[in-house]
């Protein structure tokens, strides 16, 4: 997950992965390193974090994580 310390957005997406079981989570921090945030957008095309990865899918960001889970799809992902 590409992440800023300070970004609510990024603290709801952790909330919401870690109620759903996940314990771990990579963050690559884009306000550390600005690199970082050159590769964000490259991979995803936007420029706001979070950026959400599980695995290899690209989720997007925290309003497309509530929604993949309001659609019953992050469980099944998640498992993967």
């Amino acid at each position: 997950m590409y992440t800023t310390q300070v970004c609510p957005y990024c603290i709801r997406a952790k909330q919401l992965l870690a109620q759903r079981g996940v314990s771990q989570i990579e963050e690559i921090r884009v306000d550390m390193d600005p690199a970082a945030r050159g590769r964000m957008v490259e991979l995803t095309g936007r420029r706001t974090v979070p950026q959400i990865f599980i695995g290899d899918t690209h989720v997007g960001g925290c309003d497309d994580l509530i929604a993949l889970d309001q659609r019953g799809g992050l469980m099944p992902l998640l498992g993967a």
